[in-house]
């Protein structure tokens, strides 16, 4: 890249709060007296360039398969962890990035978020192969059976507010979810718990001071204030579970920071946009998709969230990649962004919330943990 072509993305880099810092094509290596256990189960030791170890769940589709491509397309000697709840398509997935980028390490471990039996299994094997993580992305999500209210999309449509409700779905969008197996209602346990409980059982490999980790959040537009209630953050008596799951993901990230800067974990949300995958597929059928594109294409010059592509979509969760945690906003979501021509950015946006909710629902999250642990120590003790 030519200082002329680096000149916009940097000055866009500086003005969405952070330092060029790790910028695009450079490579941050730290020095470690011993890096990750790969899959081959050797350790380096000695004071030796360590890989940076990254973990994505719901690395096997959609944008978490995108994100995978891209990172060991920035650095190609990355150890990506693929955490994914079909094995056999995790297999597949990293046979294929070995294949196309041969100097990497690729491993995988099952973990279905939605369990929590499932998370603590993963989360012991991940810390008996692994010495430390440099990013966490917390990719994996749902929602189950979406419903789109017609008539309140038309009106959207016809309305002043017509390109925000189709690039958010913002008030058409409902779902219908059913209880776990560890009795939570299922979108939360997805999208926010699973991914708390894993964090909280990975404490010991993602807090050091002296080189900081970075989790990355897989939010949404659709993250949307109203539709979270701190007396049910569970979301088990509104019909939006996924927006609430995601507003609760920004809630989240914002008192992680607040409670664990300081030990040098740092948390961050993006949003990929509008993006064709099996969720979005689930709203409405690919057919009418296709049938509705030069409508997409037309508000693509007036709304920057079509992203449409996972590719487009990982925008701003690569662009975190290259950034030196501290020094991004905690209290901003990052945004992948195309244009009407197609080509991608990063945009940010303040998140609409207060840290003193933000702390009292990492407070609630901690209590529901205690209730999680000790009911299933009383299953253990009498079994």
């Amino acid at each position: 890249m030519t200082e002329r072509e680096a000149g916009p993305r940097r000055a866009l880099i500086e003005g969405l709060g952070a330092r060029p810092g790790r910028g695009y094509g450079s490579k941050y290596n730290t020095c470690e007296k011993l890096c990750a256990v790969p899959a081959s189960g050797c350790v380096v030791i000695g004071c030796a360039t360590m890989r940076k170890v990254v973990l994505i769940t719901g690395a096997s589709s959609g944008v978490g398969l995108a994100l995978c491509r891209r990172l060991l397309e920035e650095d190609h000697e990355l150890h990506l962890c693929l955490a994914c709840r079909n094995m056999s398509k995790a297999e597949a997935v990293r046979t294929a990035l070995l294949a196309s980028h041969p100097t990497a390490e690729v491993s995988t471990v099952q973990v279905d978020v939605s369990s929590l039996p499932s998370v603590f299994q993963a989360s012991k094997e991940l810390k008996q192969r692994f010495q430390r993580f440099d990013y966490v992305y917390l990719n994996a999500g749902i929602m189950p059976n979406p419903q789109l209210n017609i008539k309140a999309l038309f009106c959207g449509l016809f309305s002043r507010k017509a390109i925000h409700i189709f690039s958010t779905a913002e008030g058409v969008l409902t779902q219908s979810e059913k209880i776990t197996a560890d009795g939570l209602q299922e979108v939360f346990a997805t999208n926010v718990f699973g991914h708390f409980i894993l964090i909280r059982e990975l404490e010991s490999l993602l807090c050091h001071s002296d080189s900081p980790s970075q989790l990355i959040w897989t939010s949404s537009r659709n993250a949307v204030k109203s539709n979270f209630n701190l007396e049910d953050i569970q979301h088990s008596k509104g019909q939006e579970p996924y927006s609430s799951s995601k507003y609760a993901i920004d809630l989240l990230s914002v008192a992680l920071n607040r409670n664990f800067n300081q030990r040098g974990l740092y948390s961050s949300v993006a949003c990929p946009g509008t993006v064709l995958t099996n969720l979005t597929y689930g709203i409405m059928p690919p057919f009418v998709w296709t049938l509705i594109m030069p409508i997409i294409w037309l508000f693509r010059f007036f709304a920057n969230a079509f992203t449409l592509t996972p590719y487009n979509g990982t925008e701003a969760l690569v662009w975190l990649f290259h950034q030196k945690p501290e020094s991004l906003d905690p209290l901003v979501k990052y945004l992948s962004a195309t244009t009407g021509f197609g080509s991608n950015y990063v945009t940010s946006k303040k998140i609409d919330l207060d840290e003193d909710t933000a702390e009292k629902f990492y407070q609630n999250l901690l209590e529901l943990e205690k209730d999680i642990r000790v009911t299933i120590q009383k299953s253990k003790n009498q079994s």
